[in-house]
């Protein structure tokens, strides 16, 4: 029987558009696609979410893939707050699955820079029973290990959670750590999967 919901954050319970919001800052198509890329175009954001990296050293990383743009990276950096945005079936589906029994957890790679940015977009958390960041334990989906850390957390049997996400990779690794699955495209599609699971587990 399934006791726990597990969520992602970005692109399932808040909206995460990090590279439209670049395109408000700068005026130069060229110059956005350049920090944009430079940013989240490739795996070394992972190493935010990791926590592992001080500021300087992120930023060192960001701008070594893009020389001469340092300035329009450090802004846009520094303004990745505004890459988020609040989705309104958030609150309202946690209190559902609350009321109907569920545990509600969040399980999300997510940096101290961005909940900094940003720190009024997780207002929802406090509606949840508890959850991990990946900069608090320095691990990032889809490694196995930091399935086991909130399982380990709360005492939950992989079996008896359904884990929510956007990537495909992540579910994939909840699926062999044993969890029930829901991939996240959009609410309707995934609302209705996870209540396929609730009614049949």
């Amino acid at each position: 029987m399934i006791h726990t919901i597990i969520f992602d954050i970005g692109n399932v319970l808040i909206g995460f558009d990090w590279g439209e919001y670049i395109y408000d800052l700068f005026d130069d198509k060229d110059t956005c696609a350049k920090v944009r890329d430079a940013l989240f175009g490739s795996d070394f954001w992972n190493e935010l979410d990791r926590g592992v990296l001080s500021r300087e050293e992120m930023l060192n990383g960001f701008c070594k893939r893009a020389p001469g743009y340092e300035n329009e990276i450090q802004i846009a950096f520094d303004s990745v707050g505004a890459a988020l945005s609040s989705r309104e079936y958030t609150i309202p589906l946690i209190q559902e699955l609350k009321e109907r029994g569920y545990c509600v957890l969040y399980l999300s790679n997510y940096s101290r820079h961005v909940m900094n940015a940003n720190p009024d977009i997780l207002s929802f958390i406090k509606d949840m029973d508890g959850g991990v960041f990946s900069c608090d334990v320095k691990l990032i989906k889809p490694d196995p290990e930091i399935f086991k850390v909130i399982c380990d957390k709360y005492s939950l049997d992989p079996k008896e959670c359904v884990f929510i996400d956007d990537n495909a990779a992540n579910i994939s690794a909840a699926s062999e750590f044993g969890m029930k699955t829901v991939r996240f495209k959009d609410y309707d599609s995934a609302y209705k999967n996870l209540n396929k699971i609730l009614t049949y587990n």
